[in-house]
């Protein structure tokens, strides 16, 4: 099995909880992709303690054209995710 391709891009999240221009337009290609977030340093920065240290999210892209947007939702204990509009 051949390896993934790797891209690394790092990016901090705004006010409003968004990292507007991770991707610019026309960057999105058919594949499968993972996002990567600190969550141990986010809670850290709080002065809380936090049972996952990072969240990874893989997801798979088969329409170039749509919009993706991929909330993640968390508490020091807990996470969850999925495909917003």
């Amino acid at each position: 099995v051949a390896p993934h391709p790797s891209l690394t891009l790092p990016s901090y999240t705004n006010s409003d909880g968004r990292c507007p221009g991770l991707l610019p337009p026309g960057q999105m290609k058919a594949g499968t992709y993972k996002l990567s977030f600190d969550t141990e340093g986010y809670w850290k920065k709080r002065g809380q303690e936090s049972f996952y240290p990072y969240v990874e999210v893989v997801f798979t892209v088969t329409n170039e054209t749509h919009r993706f947007h991929v909330p993640l939702l968390l508490s020091p204990w807990s996470y969850t995710t999925y495909r917003g509009s």
